[in-house]
């Protein structure tokens, strides 16, 4: 991170299947801990390593994230994966974010899970060449485990974030919304009005 915070960007990407309040806590804590302009969401366009569980598709996740976004100003959201043919590597994603913001920096965020596991994604090293990272403590993952990944490929230590624990996951929204369970409080209240009406993971 260069001493002129003030220019970064923070990417976050997801299945935001669907987007639910942890991911907003996560994109606001890393917008707060690192000073970012904006952080912005990318939804997942078609999952190289596995399939989007229960997909209602990438325009309704589009769709979910937007509204989850609603008017915070702080975040955006891009549809750079969801419109792109074929699967959706992260790099891609950084290279045609890099091009698109030229003047900023990038920080890429997520959970200490997916980093410890970076090494295994297509073509690691750009990513850490194209974008800071900034990696959110999760139970059950060390640091030192995090920093060994990231020393392999050549990335000075992420910033790790302090996150406030949520129980929440996409799955377990899914889960209730089969059972017919409320999910407000879980997720943004235009998202539960939307998966309700629409019928989403039913």
């Amino acid at each position: 991170m260069s001493d002129d915070h003030s220019t970064a960007i923070g990417v976050l990407g997801s299945a935001f299947n669907p987007p639910h309040l942890g991911h907003l806590a996560l994109a606001q804590e890393a917008h707060w801990q690192l000073g970012l302009d904006e952080v912005i969401l990318v939804p997942t366009g078609q999952a190289p390593h596995k399939q989007i569980a229960d997909d209602p598709g990438g325009e309704a996740r589009m769709e979910m994230t937007r509204m989850a976004a609603g008017e915070d100003n702080r975040f955006s959201v891009s549809s750079l994966e969801v419109d792109r043919e074929g699967p959706s590597y992260t790099y891609e994603t950084l290279e045609a974010l890099a091009e698109e913001r030229a003047d900023r920096e990038l920080v890429f965020v997520m959970g200490a899970d997916a980093a410890v596991g970076l090494e295994s994604w297509r073509r690691p090293e750009r990513v850490v060449e194209l974008a800071g990272l900034a990696v959110a403590r999760r139970e059950g993952v060390s640091d030192a485990q995090v920093g060994a990944v990231m020393r392999s490929l050549g990335c000075e230590g992420p910033t790790m974030l302090e996150m406030p624990q949520f129980g929440v996951s996409s799955s377990a929204v899914r889960q209730r919304a089969r059972n017919g369970r409320p999910l407000r409080y879980l997720v943004p209240q235009p998202v539960a009005d939307y998966i309700e009406e629409k019928g989403i993971y039913r």
